[in-house]
């Protein structure tokens, strides 16, 4: 079994953490205070990046990506975990259901994505849809030839700065033995089309710079033109590119809780409390100890599951593994670096706050922890037939 990086994955890690420190660190203060990111330093970032070029990267050199394998791009994102997610997200990484274009999409959002000339947002989630997705209102009729939609999506990430949006409607319903299932289908739909309305959406208390918006429809038309993948495959699209989505938070996770640990073991070493370093104290250095022991075992799951995948092995549970595992152990290293801090963790003058509070939303978007471990045990149970 072979642990260590190869001499280009470790260019690739240092590459974009020296990216992060130099270009992300600085501004992450500000954006936190405005609760935005000033456009031309968005595309200031976005063009450094297409510059060294990790934009991206995620895509198949054949439509003009890096062509970095699963386990690298996971690199890449742990990296990229560091930073404010408000600022990291003009690194670019366009969603890879793009991938499922056809020609005629592939030239009009797939290659412009790739090449920084336009950018994306996925609008799955709605009020009464998050973990139930099939509960989506959110529904499209045929009318005229057209697809007319109606309904709205809430908790759309990046969505103030998309040229278009990969959106999935309901589009019809069968009856099972379970009672009705919803069909899905996904869309490709530009901003400023008739009908749709992109709204600024609700104040988190977490990755304050990075928005979440609603998107409206209201007789929304749209061809067939639009629709992404097969009519009613919208699942088949979905399960085909977006597993991943789950891994790339747990490489989030581990890099942040990185950033944090490298924090909390300096401060344990300089602080001075009766005499002596506050680390020397059981109760700090044990709490050091821990630390590092499950951010280390959440890497190792990470990176295992990245590998994974790219061996073509079944993935699901590890990949539900790492996000359940690396989003709350990001929660436990967060709080216990606070901890440490003392009072002055609470207060701006460090980013120990604000990490504290942007590592909540982990166990939730993306399929909360609980949803995790349905995966897992379901993954488990099946084959006994329970």
């Amino acid at each position: 079994m072979q642990f260590g990086l190869t001499s280009e994955q470790e260019m690739i890690v240092s590459t974009v953490r020296d990216f992060v420190e130099t270009e992300i660190y600085p501004h992450e203060a500000a954006v936190e205070r405005a609760g935005q990111v000033p456009r031309e330093l968005g595309e200031a970032i976005k063009r450094k990046c297409i510059d060294l070029g990790f934009y991206a990267c995620n895509f198949p050199e054949e439509v003009g990506g890096a062509g970095l394998s699963h386990l690298d791009f996971t690199l890449v994102e742990r990296e990229l975990g560091r930073g404010s997610m408000a600022l990291t997200h003009f690194f670019g990484r366009p969603q890879n259901i793009l991938m499922a274009c056809n020609a005629e999409q592939r030239e009009r959002y797939l290659l412009p994505a790739v090449r920084g000339e336009r950018m994306d947002a996925l609008a799955m989630t709605e009020p009464d849809a998050g973990s139930d997705v099939r509960g989506m209102k959110c529904s499209a009729r045929r009318e005229g030839g057209d697809w007319v939609v109606n309904g709205s999506k809430h908790f759309i990430s990046g969505a103030e700065h998309a040229d278009f949006f990969i959106v999935f409607v309901a589009t019809g319903e069968d009856d099972t033995p379970k009672g009705p299932k919803k069909r899905i289908t996904t869309f490709l739909v530009d901003r400023g089309t008739p009908g749709f309305e992109v709204r600024d959406g609700y104040r988190s208390v977490s990755h304050k710079g990075y928005k979440n918006c609603i998107l409206s429809f209201d007789e929304c038309r749209l061809s067939d033109a639009q629709v992404l993948g097969e009519v009613d495959g919208g699942f088949a699209v979905m399960n085909e590119w977006l597993y991943a989505t789950r891994l790339t938070v747990a490489a989030f996770c581990v890099g942040r809780a990185r950033r944090c640990f490298d924090m909390a073991l300096a401060y344990a070493a300089e602080r001075k409390q009766f005499g002596q370093a506050i680390g020397k104290f059981q109760g700090v250095g044990f709490q050091i100890a821990d630390m590092i022991t499950e951010i280390d075992a959440a890497d190792w799951l990470t990176l295992a599951a990245a590998w994974r995948l790219d061996q073509g092995l079944p993935s699901n549970r590890e990949i539900a593994s790492a996000k359940l595992y690396a989003s709350e152990m990001l929660a436990r290293v967060t709080d216990t670096t606070l901890q440490i801090f003392g009072g002055m963790g609470l207060m701006d003058d460090f980013p120990i706050e604000r990490f504290w509070r942007d590592a909540r939303v982990e166990r939730i978007w993306d399929g909360t922890s609980e949803i995790q471990r349905h995966i897992i045990s379901r993954d488990l149970l099946r084959p006994l037939g329970a």
